[in-house]
């Protein structure tokens, strides 16, 4: 089988303990992504790896058939009996190539759609248009299962004719080792908040920035941490100029792959994101025993149980951020309580095991 995922460090995070457990099953397992300083890390775990010429975010048509062709003579030379196909243009070029190769079973994970389903556009949306005829086609396969990490997603999808209620399979998000992000007792003071996400304006960074602006200058002594760095191959990136001109409203410290620990060191996690599949850093917070703040937008309030886990705000509204930081800064034992109720919810539901053995499962049905 092989996995098709266009970052090969967002293999790596997010679907290798997957991989790995196919492999310990019997299945001879390859990947394919753009090149990347990951990809010796996938070697390293056994894997064998192809490079493809895939962009995240390009345009240049020559350049998305070059892309979808290279995909398609991948799968005629190694012939692999599934693909599991992971973020939009894999799901899309590899569905297309995947049914015009003769592969015998496809998984298309949908971690969330784009900006392309959600924009405001006056007129014909023709890139809408000719998006759902791929989606269509590309998920189309007579033997395949279609994974939705939030409802909404699914409904979309559904709506425009690209699913079948027999494909779909609802999985929450990519699950998390509950063993290595372990709930730990809150810090000592002061309130700590952490910001964890590429520097993304569509993670409504921005808003997080302003909103800890706001509690410098109503004095609260409170630490605002970003963590992550800048993605220029995504046009919502800021620089690392206006990361720096922050000055002392957040710290920030960059990429760090303590993210266990950092969860460890802080008393409330935010991303008040504009809209998520089901974001992986929310989870791994829930794992920690961690109260969350974050958008009442899909796959962020996928990702919480309101009020029992978490608090939902209005998206791109710092103003309600802070006022939800405050809330729960001042009030120990509500935030201590959804910190409880988020390891619950994570063991019941993001549980890396479980998420595994269904994907596993799926294996197996596609086989049959």
């Amino acid at each position: 089988m092989m996995f098709v995922v266009n970052n090969p460090a967002f293999f790596l995070s997010h679907r290798l303990p997957i991989a790995l457990a196919a492999k310990a099953q019997g299945y001879d397992v390859s990947v394919a992504t753009m090149d990347g300083e990951a990809v010796e890390a996938i070697k390293g775990h056994g894997l064998t790896h192809y490079v493809l010429p895939m962009s995240r975010s390009g345009m240049n048509p020559l350049a998305e058939i070059k892309t979808l062709y290279a995909i398609y003579r991948l799968f005629k030379i190694v012939e692999p009996d599934i693909v599991h196909l992971v973020t939009i243009k894999p799901v899309l070029y590899g569905g297309i190539a995947a049914r015009l190769a003769g592969v015998k079973g496809v998984v298309s994970a949908i971690s969330g759609l784009g900006f392309i389903f959600t924009r405001e556009h006056k007129g014909i949306d023709w890139v809408r248009l000719v998006t759902q005829q791929l989606y269509r086609y590309a998920l189309g396969h007579r033997n395949s299962r279609v994974i939705f990490q939030n409802s909404n997603d699914r409904e979309i999808l559904g709506n425009i004719g690209a699913v079948r209620d027999e494909q779909v399979v609802m999985i929450r998000g990519s699950g998390v080792n509950l063993e290595q992000y372990a709930a730990q007792p809150e810090p000592p003071l002061p309130i700590t908040i952490i910001f964890v996400a590429r520097l993304l304006k569509d993670k409504g960074l921005l808003e997080y920035v302003e909103a800890a602006g706001m509690s410098q200058r109503d004095g609260k002594p409170y630490r605002w941490l970003v963590v992550g760095n800048p993605d220029p191959g995504n046009p919502a990136s800021v620089t690392e100029d206006e990361a720096r001109s922050w000055g002392d409203r957040v710290q920030w410290l960059g990429e760090r792959n303590d993210i266990a620990a950092l969860y460890a060191d802080s008393h409330i996690v935010v991303l008040p994101s504009y809209r998520e599949g089901l974001p992986k850093s929310l989870v791994e917070a829930a794992a920690c025993g961690r109260a969350v703040i974050t958008t009442d937008v899909p796959g962020c309030r996928d990702a919480i149980e309101a009020g029992l886990t978490g608090v939902l705000v209005p998206v791109r509204d710092a103003r309600a951020i802070y006022d939800a930081v405050c809330e729960l800064a001042e009030d120990t034992e509500k935030r201590q309580a959804m910190g409880r109720a988020g390891r619950a919810l994570a063991q019941d539901a993001f549980d890396i095991r479980k998420v595994v053995q269904a994907h596993l499962d799926i294996y197996q049905a596609l086989e049959r």
